[in-house]
This record gives C-alpha cells, structure tokens and sequence, in this order.
C-alpha cells in the first residue's frame, strides 16, 4: 500500500508504530512500513482486512480527524464485519453518521453503533438491546443532546427504573433526589461528556434537561422532547406499558437495556421482554440488537461478555439435558 500525504503517516502509523502494532496483534498478520509504503503479509482474507482498516483510518485524517487506539479497533471491527470491497469506505461512511455536539464528535465504532445512530434518526421509537460497554446509552445521549442543540427537540428527559442489585431505595440516606442520584449517575457523565458543565447545569436548572426515576413519567404526556429509559431490563411489563405510551407529539423514545443482567425479584418478568414481544409486529419502530462483539470498552470487556455468555450457554445445554435413569 502507498499513501500520498506523508504528513499523515506519522499518526497513521502511531507512536513508535504503535497502531501498526495493533493491527498485527488483532490479525495476526505482519506490518511493516518503509517511507509512504506499508507492506502486509498473512492469509489473504486478514490481510484485506488489515488494508480496509488502514484505509478506513487514513480517510480519517484526511478528514481532519484524529486517529488513536479506539480508533484502530473501531476500524478494525468495521472491517472484519464489511469484508470485501465496501470495507474500505467504512470509514466514511462512519463519519457520515457521526454525532457533533458542543465538546465532542461522536463517531460509529463499530458497524452496529453506525445502524443504531442511523435509526435514532429515522425512527421515533428505538430499542437498543446488549451488553455493557457497546454504546447504547452514550450514543442516545449524543444524539439527544445533538437535537438539543439544533432545536430539533426541546428538552431531553432522562430516566432509570431505580432498581439495583439488591438495593432498595428506603435503605439509602437523604431525601428523593439524593435516593435516586446514584441510580441516575451514568446518565449525568454522559452529558457531561457532551456539553460544557455550565450548560447541562443550566438546562437541569430550567427543565430543558430532566433527569428522574421512572416513577414520575406516570401520567404525563411528553412532546417535543427526546426522552431515554436507560436499564429498561429492570422495568416491569407495567411500567413499560406507562412509559411507551407517553410518547407526544414531536417527541422521540429510546429504551436500551441488557436482557441478560435483570435484577428484578425472581420470578418477576421484565417489561422489556415483555415489550419487545408484544410490539414485535409494529415496523415504525427500531429494534437495534448488540452482542459481545460490538463492545467498545476494553478488550478486557469484550472477553469478559464472551464467556459469560458461554457459562449461560453451557448451563442451558445441561439443564435441558435429562437426568440419569435411576439405577443407571
């Protein structure tokens, strides 16, 4: 491979060739560079990978923008799911999708990020199903608060249902804002992450931002705004129905939770299972699901999903599995 702008190279490449590192290290292939030229040796189908993902990377900084780690395993998993000729546009097509608040630019880090961006635009109603680490609610956040800034929208309203391992909110210190802080937390620093600390107090402080446990959404019609229920795993098929049915006018309705991580009291059913059953049938809406593969955290997460997900897998096997006659 040859690269025309050699003041590129030096960030293409990273720090002590760093990135190239990366790339060999995820591929098992061999990269080596030599002035503007990159050579790449292994199996034919990684080795295209390994050139989808560089060109993918270099069309980043053509573009303006930087690259690092996250950004090499963002093209990398863009790559490994395009295969084939569309790899190599990934990138910009990644960037088409972006998500431009006042501190950030938010681009897809892995081809499922980019289908779910794509469909926090186009539909009203979204669910955003998967593991921790994959984006589900940093990327509604980005996106609403995208709207806020445009007047696409005018407030975002953030909820959890304040349910947690166990936790109970009459065993927590303080009055009911104090109680559910804690609940509400991640979606306080993903703001933040968005817009100027002064800015999301200032919203929080007239309303165009909302923060509040489920409980107060009964009753209320919300219009005109972008409204996420984070952790939605932990609601019950009651308060799904409450939520969904507050859409209004104008108003766009995220709910993203991991199935697989309910902290309900036993034998209670989760509305989001419910939900996703009963609405199944309805082709407005937008159902993203995200696996293991999609986690952009650190690798370490990625690992971790997987064999979760393969100790849940085995103890399905074995408990369909019938036991020994007796006497056998």
């Amino acid at each position: 491979m040859r690269f025309d702008d050699n003041r590129l190279l030096a960030q293409l490449f990273g720090e002590h060739d760093c990135n190239l590192a990366r790339i060999e290290q995820r591929l098992g292939v061999s990269v080596a560079s030599r002035g503007n030229a990159v050579s790449i040796s292994g199996p034919p189908a990684v080795a295209d990978q390994a050139r989808a993902a560089l060109n993918a990377l270099y069309a980043r900084l053509e573009n303006g923008y930087p690259v690092d780690m996250h950004e090499v395993d963002a093209a990398l998993r863009h790559a490994e799911t395009d295969r084939g000729p569309s790899a190599a546009v990934s990138g910009s097509a990644g960037e088409a999708r972006a998500v431009v608040t006042r501190k950030r630019r938010v681009t897809p880090r892995s081809p499922m990020q980019g289908s779910y961006i794509s469909a926090l635009h186009a539909h009203e109603l979204v669910f955003a199903l998967g593991p921790a680490g994959t984006g589900k609610t940093y990327l509604a956040v980005a996106v609403a608060a995208a709207m806020l800034e445009t007047g696409a929208v005018e407030r975002i309203i953030l909820s959890r249902p304040a349910v947690e391992a166990g936790e109970r909110l009459g065993f927590l210190p303080g009055d009911m804002r104090e109680k559910v802080d804690p609940y509400l937390r991640p979606l306080y620093d993903a703001l933040y992450e968005m817009l100027p600390g002064d800015k999301v107090a200032r919203y929080l402080a007239n309303g165009e931002i909302e923060v509040a446990p489920l409980a107060f959404m009964r009753g209320r019609t919300l219009s005109h705004a972008f409204v996420i229920l984070d952790e939605a795993q932990n609601t019950t098929p009651v308060q799904m129905k409450m939520f969904l049915t507050r859409l209004g006018e104008g108003s766009r309705l995220v709910v993203t939770g991991d199935p697989s991580q309910v902290d309900l009291p036993a034998g209670m059913r989760s509305g989001l299972r419910d939900a996703l059953e009963t609405v199944a049938g309805i082709s407005e809406i937008g159902i993203v699901r995200f696996t293991e593969k999609d986690v952009v955290r650190h690798s370490l997460v990625t690992k971790i999903v997987r064999a979760y997900d393969s100790k849940t897998a085995r103890r399905a096997v074995a408990d369909e599995d019938p036991p020994p006659e007796a006497g056998a």
